[in-house]
């Protein structure tokens, strides 16, 4: 009888490894992403534990990651179709003065609005031409519309800051940053919602299939009656708005626009999607890497400084994070096949 009880638990245990097995295999890139953020704030919470075992440090993330993450996220759309986009940090900056300044000059929100994320949507496509029509290699375009719409912010408004006339509790700030469930952030959960939505669109959408196809091999994807042309307009375009909306949140947060904003951004957005596990050759990413890697790059600094090291740290981690995420996923690519 005891033989036979263990056959059975011998085959049933058989039975869940088999079945386990290709689920651990599919999701590799999540658990391994899970892994290392675990690691990271691990690591932090035992460098100093009275900071990263307490809720105010992850309040200070939600409010600050969203920004660079929303951007990370258009990122790995383009990134999917084996292009590289530059610009972003500037449309930030862009349509967040796009926002102040028609705000300041009709009082319309719905203008300012319009205003703020149709500038998105021109740098899209004005990008987008460029690669696709003129036949300009993508890192060259946005590096040049980079420059050219940082300047464009120092003249316009003449190195000054602008004020934003909007209450503390006016209804749209309070959509856009408000608190919400006990002093969450109103931005993280657009975040996570937007996060979730491109995650639907990535893997359970013809468009997402043809995102990854053509980033795979653009000519068989033609081959295949892809609108080529078509993806990757939308896809720049989508890139340009996420950075138009990640600078109307940060203006709206902070009530003032100035010249400097979404400096500074393009390391850490670019670090979150390869730390997430986005293929740099194109035709395969991962959204929910990125949101997880926005938060692996987000906590950096403040784990750093509170360890005790200077912030000047803060670059050889990413540089340290990225060449080990990269070399990680490439490995286990070429395993997979």
């Amino acid at each position: 009888m005891k033989v036979t009880e263990d056959r059975t638990v011998i085959r049933q245990t058989g039975s869940l490894l088999g079945v386990a097995r290709p689920m651990l295999a599919k999701y590799r890139m999540q658990l391994a992403i899970l892994a290392l953020a675990a690691l990271v704030f691990g690591l932090f919470a035992i460098g100093n534990p009275r900071v990263f075992l307490s809720w105010p440090i992850y309040e200070a993330f939600l409010r600050t990651v969203p920004v660079v993450g929303l951007m990370a996220l258009g990122l790995t759309f383009v990134l999917v179709n084996k292009e590289i986009d530059l610009s972003f940090p500037s449309v930030m900056g862009f349509s967040g003065y796009a926002f102040a300044a028609v705000l300041g000059l009709t009082g319309s929100v719905v203008l300012s609005i319009g205003a703020a994320i149709s500038s998105g949507v021109v740098v899209g496509l004005a990008n987008a031409f460029m690669i696709r029509k003129v036949g300009i290699p993508s890192i060259v375009v946005t590096l040049g519309m980079m420059f050219l719409l940082r300047g464009a912010i120092y003249v316009l408004a003449g190195g000054l800051s602008l004020s934003v006339p909007l209450g503390r509790d006016h209804l749209l700030r309070s959509v856009l940053v408000g608190r919400v469930w006990g002093g969450i952030p109103a931005h993280a959960l657009w975040f996570a919602a937007l996060a979730i939505l491109l995650m639907l669109l990535l893997f359970r959408h013809r468009f997402g299939n043809h995102c990854r196809a053509v980033g795979d091999n653009e000519d068989a994807a033609r081959m295949l009656g892809i609108n080529v042309e078509s993806i990757k307009i939308r896809v720049f375009v989508l890139m340009g708005v996420l950075a138009a909306f990640a600078g109307l949140i940060e203006t709206t947060r902070m009530l003032r626009w100035y010249p400097s904003f979404g400096e500074g951004y393009l390391l850490p957005a670019m670090a979150a999607v390869f730390v997430g596990g986005t293929s740099m050759f194109g035709g395969e990413g991962t959204i929910f890497g990125t949101f997880v890697g926005a938060f692996i790059i987000g906590s950096l600094e403040a784990g750093i400084v509170s360890a005790g090291l200077a912030g000047f740290w803060t670059r050889l981690f990413y540089g340290l994070l990225i060449l080990l995420s990269v070399t990680f996923y490439t490995v286990v690519r070429k395993k997979r096949g």
